[in-house]
């Protein structure tokens, strides 16, 4: 095994992220270069990067996958890995990352994330492998351009790490519930784009099916009251998108 590694960038994306980011930048001291893609900061943000000896590069807002896009253009090296101002690397992954590039047997890799939500680690249901693909080589891999949900697109193989990738998120229950009615509105606008179309049976069994699924099936009880929280929210969520797509198609079809 050769003893040294393939040159590793870290991505970031940050708005108002100084309360977050420092953990997330030590976790990953370990990379070559890291580069902070800012869209427009008011706090620290910049300034604890550059303490961190990362690059910041102003960017105004373009959505998600084109801003995560435009940071994996701007890294040094062609191996990134891409992270969230609250997530942090925990050294099992780390030591998995190292190792494979050593000698990478594929063109990108996933891993498990593990989410903290209402001050548990999520280890089932929904919110647990939570399989992420965030570290490829850029040559083989890119962002999709959508404005949420976006996804690592790749025709290469996919290898699978250990460790977890943790998130952090230090946000309150009213600021998470506040996002998600964000993307909801989002993922209905792009379902419609996709040709898609609510109905009553998707409005009335799709949080029902959620819930079986990842509460009962994949065991989301086993993760306690935050565990029955976050699925219940996940089934709001896929009753709100619907909901949303059907008040879109009968404005359109009035309008016709």
């Amino acid at each position: 095994m050769p003893a040294t590694r393939q040159p590793l960038s870290v991505a970031i994306i940050t708005l108002n992220a100084a309360s977050q980011l420092e953990d997330c930048l030590k976790s990953a001291r370990f990379a070559d270069d890291i580069v902070v893609v800012d869209s427009g900061s008011t706090d620290d943000t910049q300034a604890l990067a550059m303490r961190y000896g990362a690059r910041v590069i102003d960017q105004p807002w373009l959505g998600f996958g084109p801003q995560k896009q435009f940071a994996v253009e701007s890294a040094k090296h062609d191996w990134v890995l891409c992270l969230d101002a609250d997530e942090r690397v925990s050294p099992d992954l780390q030591e998995s990352i190292e190792h494979a590039l050593r000698e990478p047997v594929a063109s990108a890799f996933r891993f498990p994330r593990c989410n903290n939500f209402l001050g548990r680690y999520l280890k089932h249901g929904e919110g647990y492998p939570d399989w992420s693909l965030r570290l490829f080589d850029r040559r083989h891999a890119r962002w999709s351009d959508d404005a949420v949900h976006e996804k690592v697109i790749t025709e290469a193989a996919v290898g699978t790490l250990k460790g977890d990738l943790l998130h952090d998120s230090a946000e309150t229950l009213a600021a998470y519930l506040t996002k998600q009615n964000r993307y909801t509105t989002l993922a209905a606008e792009m379902a419609l784009q996709a040709g898609k179309r609510a109905s009553f049976a998707r409005i009335a069994f799709s949080p029902i099916v959620r819930f079986i699924k990842f509460y009962v099936i994949r065991q989301g009880f086993r993760d306690g009251l935050p565990g029955l929280i976050h699925i219940a929210i996940g089934c709001t969520n896929s009753f709100l998108k619907y909901a949303k797509m059907l008040e879109r198609q009968k404005s359109d079809a009035a309008l016709r």
